[in-house]
């Protein structure tokens, strides 16, 4: 497909559509598309600038939609050419949803599809994009937001000779540790988050087991389908390491309740709609379908988060006690109440017991590493465990290491000028 180019104010956008195998291992295979979206500043289009591929959080998201030229992209632009990167799967790169996947015959068929949409395929992706765009001498820099830090170090140990440079915000993963390590340090970190929460606001407490006393007596179906289940309420957590997290719950559990007439309440329908809205499971199924298989080494993963959750059985709702929101967990239940993902129930099944997981790491090249790495990790962060990630940066050299307590797992969204321009000064020496 022939690229096409339109302006909008402060940005020229290209739009790029790649033919891969879905299998790399299997070059004549099935094939998918995956697509990039170029974006260069005005005046610039021309100009032999070095590149810079974003690596998007998730798994199971696409690269950011710029309406303008602010934040993070505004800041790469006065160096870089930027490629926004759809992850195979996500935007407009052959997209897995319910939709198409009922395209598979059978669980197992939809199983061994999805085993492809690791990190390990993402940077085979990227690989061959970089040789037609950039071409096979000319390395480029990448940048990773979370899930996208997980997809750097996966191409610093398969194809470290295609990077000049890498940046990591928020996401420098465990590269030895089973998913079950992941969330006996995760749930703590969540726990420590509703404390937070609900001392900046105290009267959410009660007003939150109001909302699970009444899901625990009332089935509660949501605007378009699905239980709203106590359960899946707790799930609000997610947005808690969030700078903006803590406010948006609030907000949207202040108005939780409208009354009915004769002294009766119902849980408001524009709770419902904005509490649906703010998940994501249903329209992104990669996030809730391979979550845990990010962490998947040569082992099945088999629910680790429901596995380890009996040993904070604080998390565990009952009438009269202490309410908690969990966080970025994935429960084998998803499956049942959320509409969009019910027909992948067998299939989720199945990757869980999955045990051939290859390894996304290979120690051995990480630890000869040259490749200059610049990486900010959050003293706080509900979802990336600081300690693991220190582990890891004493294990791999090259890496300028910057902790900080200022920001929350979204600075790059919240700030990302002035996040992206520290740590391309630390990179290149003048930090």
């Amino acid at each position: 497909m022939k690229p096409v180019t339109h302006r909008i104010p402060g940005l020229v956008l290209t739009d790029h559509v790649f033919t891969v195998p879905l299998d790399h291992a299997r070059p004549k295979g099935p094939k998918i598309e995956v697509f990039a979206r170029e974006v260069v500043a005005p005046g610039k289009e021309k100009q032999k600038l070095p590149w810079l591929v974003f690596f998007q959080g998730g798994p199971g998201f696409g690269s950011p939609r710029p309406g303008d030229s602010s934040g993070w992209i505004k800041r790469a632009l006065q160096d870089y050419r930027v490629l926004l990167l759809d992850d195979r799967g996500t935007g407009r790169s052959t997209p897995v949803t319910f939709q198409t996947l009922a395209n598979l015959k059978s669980p197992r068929a939809v199983a061994d599809y999805l085993k492809h949409f690791r990190a390990d395929a993402i940077v085979r992706d990227a690989e061959l994009i970089r040789r037609v765009l950039v071409g096979k001498k000319e390395k480029w820099t990448l940048l990773g937001q979370s899930y996208g830090g997980w997809c750097i170090f996966n191409y610093l140990s398969a194809a470290p000779e295609g990077v000049k440079e890498a940046i990591v915000i928020g996401g420098i993963p465990s590269i030895t540790r089973p998913a079950e390590d992941i969330y006996r340090a995760s749930y703590p970190r969540v726990r420590e988050k509703n404390r937070l929460y609900f001392e900046r606001f105290p009267g959410d407490q009660q007003r939150a087991q109001e909302i699970a006393a009444h899901l625990a007596a009332n089935k509660v179906m949501l605007p378009a389908g699905g239980e709203l289940s106590v359960r899946r309420f707790q799930q609000l957590g997610m947005d808690l390491g969030m700078s903006d997290g803590a406010a948006k719950i609030h907000f949207m559990l202040d108005e939780a309740f409208v009354h009915t007439g004769g002294g009766r309440r119902a849980l408001n329908h524009n709770f419902l709609r904005s509490f649906e809205n703010g998940q994501s499971f249903d329209t992104n199924p990669i996030f809730a379908i391979l979550h845990e298989a990010i962490y998947g080494q040569g082992a099945a993963t088999r629910w680790a988060a429901q596995r380890v959750r009996p040993e904070f059985p604080e998390f565990d709702y009952a009438p009269g006690k202490p309410f908690l929101f969990t966080g970025e967990m994935i429960y084998p239940w998803m499956f049942e109440d959320y509409a969009c993902l019910k027909p992948l129930r067998e299939a989720a099944d199945l990757l869980a017991e999955f045990e051939d997981w290859p390894m996304l790491y290979d120690l051995r090249v990480l630890r000869k590493n040259t490749v200059p790495v610049a990486a900010a990790t959050y003293y706080n962060d509900m979802y990336v465990d600081r300690e693991h990630s220190e582990e890891t940066a004493r294990q791999v050299p090259g890496i300028k290491l910057w902790i900080t307590s200022e920001y929350e797992h979204n600075a790059l969204r919240a700030d990302g000028e002035k996040l992206l321009g520290r740590l391309l000064g630390m990179l290149h020496g003048e930090i």
